[in-house]
């Protein structure tokens, strides 16, 4: 299967918090979109690897993926190595996706770090037709998406454009609740974490308020990327006045 995009992200549960209205944006207007796990989540402290596969599967259902899939790498322990760089390769190569998606490269957590340097090394390995691949024993063709863009999670960065998921933000906020057990619920019995506080929900509902405001319009998601982006100021401009 072909795709249009694919996200890449440490943890399910990842994807829609930093930028399920782009993925619910992309499918609305037809577009294909993937998401590949490189963990299960097992080291949460709420819920467990069954229950948080389950919530997973929940949400791209809400977000109308094409598919999603697990790479079953240890959680806490993404290691920067040949066997997991080949994982990325080889899920490249097997979707073909125009543009893809990682973590931007500073962040609290060490498994999103990870997952950022990874995918940028398989970005640019993808593309090398001397480094071979296998697909369930099928030789895969080499393949370099178009672009790589960097979503945000708990450190803020200077976007090089904020995409209007105004239209889309409560689907965002459907597939973020489809993984109850790790946000706030009163009358779960689990232990508090840095996610499940009430304020956290909050802080995404804020942060998608304060992006939308910058581009004038309700909520908006920010994303960066390394090298200059193309903008097509001519659709943009006979946009205005519509």
């Amino acid at each position: 299967m072909n795709l249009d995009v694919l996200v890449f992200c440490a943890h399910p549960d990842d994807a829609e918090l930093s930028m399920g209205g782009t993925i619910a944006k992309f499918a609305q207007n037809d577009m294909k979109v993937g998401i590949v796990d490189f963990t299960r989540g097992e080291l949460g402290t709420r819920g467990n690897a069954d229950i948080r596969q389950r919530e997973a599967f929940q949400a791209a259902i809400i977000l109308k993926v094409a598919t999603r899939e697990n790479l079953h790498v240890p959680d806490g322990d993404i290691q920067i190595n040949k066997e997991n760089l080949m994982k990325v390769i080889i899920a490249i190569r097997r979707y073909k996706p125009k543009i893809i998606f990682a973590p931007y490269q500073n962040d609290r957590h060490p498994d999103h770090i990870h997952v950022s340097k990874l995918v940028k090394r398989a970005f640019f390995y993808s593309g090398l037709p001397k480094i071979k691949t296998f697909d369930k024993d099928s030789a895969q063709d080499s393949f370099r998406p178009k672009k790589l863009y960097y979503y945000m999670q708990s450190h803020m960065f200077e976007p090089s454009f904020i995409v209007d998921i105004s239209d889309t933000y409560e689907t965002k906020m459907n597939s973020i609740r489809a993984f109850s057990t790790q946000f706030h619920d009163p009358s779960s019995k689990e232990p508090d974490t840095f996610i499940s506080q009430p304020g956290f929900i909050n802080f995404i509902e804020s942060r998608s308020q304060i992006y939308g405001f910058k581009i004038g319009k309700k909520y908006g998601e920010p994303f960066y990327c390394e090298e200059e982006t193309e903008l097509d100021i001519v659709h943009q401009v006979k946009g205005f006045g519509k």
